[in-house]
């Protein structure tokens, strides 16, 4: 694959690793799933989250580049995206994979670059599927009777989103989301200017957290709905921020919470800072160097789930919501936890 100098692609190349390898065909794996990869254990408080016995297992290969799975409780089922092939998928237990939809980011006709699909996804309170839609540069709502999408927003102050990346919501049901650049083609126009951080609200009105970060990814927040955690998936300034939020939803400056360049260059391991989730005890499971890293409310680092791989995103699930899916590359892997999704 031919890599364009700009920095942008750079750094596509570096956290999408899978764009420059020859496309597989896709295989869903039957129990009992291969094996693969390690875990890390720095502290031993990691042992109440990740049994001892707790395996990577890999349950299906042959993506681009996996990311933004959210789990389906109504379904049953995982569903995460495949950005550069403008896919959903559906992973089932016992079924396996199938496409769940497709567009899924760019409804248009012509688009200029490899990151057109959706990437990060969400159910709202009211079990709608929300998705970060690179190509069209939204967030938009699947209805699914009508098999058709909503924008729910586009824009800020009249100019059009870079690409939207990922995405979460509080209990009250009001919308955190990132706006780095990765989901622009080379020719594409960047209208507004700074990579952003917004906020939502179920009154409809769109505030800007903060534009202070150069490529806000993964997003989540705090059992309490009172910090919201954004990583950024910038090489030079690898970290994950905190913002305090008030009431009404505004947010300070905040402040760094993790920052992962110690790390990466002690270790050489790949992968940016990319998605989150926070389970119910607050403790952040964040794609970085290596795999999955758990870091305690506190901010430290208890262990890492080691794929082997750049990785992208996770997200808890199964019949009892502490299995935890994990996008890896061109893979989807799990791995049983202890810990649940405080967002649920």
């Amino acid at each position: 694959m031919k890599i364009s100098p700009t920095p942008l692609w750079l750094c596509l190349a570096l956290l999408y690793p899978a764009l420059a390898a020859a496309e597989k065909p896709i295989t869903s794996f039957p129990a009992p799933y291969p094996a693969l990869g390690s875990v890390e254990r720095l502290d031993p408080a990691l042992d109440d989250l990740l049994p001892a016995d707790s395996a990577i297992e890999k349950v299906a290969e042959g993506f681009t580049w996996a990311e933004g799975p959210v789990w389906d409780e109504t379904a049953g089922a995982l569903l995460f995206s495949d950005v550069p092939e403008n896919r959903v998928y559906r992973w089932k237990e016992g079924e396996g994979i199938s496409v769940f939809l497709e567009p899924s980011g760019f409804t248009g006709e012509k688009y200029e670059g490899r990151e057109r699909g959706s990437n990060g996804l969400e159910f709202d309170r009211e079990g709608r599927l929300t998705l970060c839609q690179h190509g069209d540069r939204r967030i938009a709502r699947w209805v699914a009777e009508e098999k058709r999408f909503v924008t729910l927003a586009d824009r800020w102050e009249g100019k059009r989103f870079n690409s939207p990346n990922d995405l979460c919501f509080d209990h009250a049901g009001n919308l955190y989301f990132t706006d780095p650049p990765y989901g622009l083609g080379p020719n594409t126009p960047r209208e507004t200017k700074f990579s952003g951080v917004y906020r939502l609200g179920t009154d409809g009105r769109l505030s800007l957290i903060s534009k202070d970060l150069e490529r806000p990814n993964g997003i989540a927040l705090s059992p309490d709905d009172r910090t919201l955690y954004v990583s950024n998936s910038h090489g030079p300034r690898p970290i994950i921020m905190a913002f305090a939020l008030q009431p009404d939803g505004t947010a300070g400056t905040g402040g760094v919470f993790r920052d992962n360049t110690e790390l990466t260059a002690r270790t050489k391991r790949q992968g940016a800072a990319d998605g989150l989730k926070v389970d119910t005890k607050g403790n952040l499971w964040a794609t970085g160097p290596g795999g999955v890293l758990i870091i305690s409310p506190e901010g430290k680092h208890l262990g890492t789930i080691l794929t082997g791989r750049a990785t992208g995103n996770c997200a808890f699930g199964g019949p009892e919501g502490r299995t935890l899916f994990i996008a890896a590359d061109h893979t989807l892997l799990k791995i049983e936890t202890t810990a649940s999704d405080a967002a649920r």
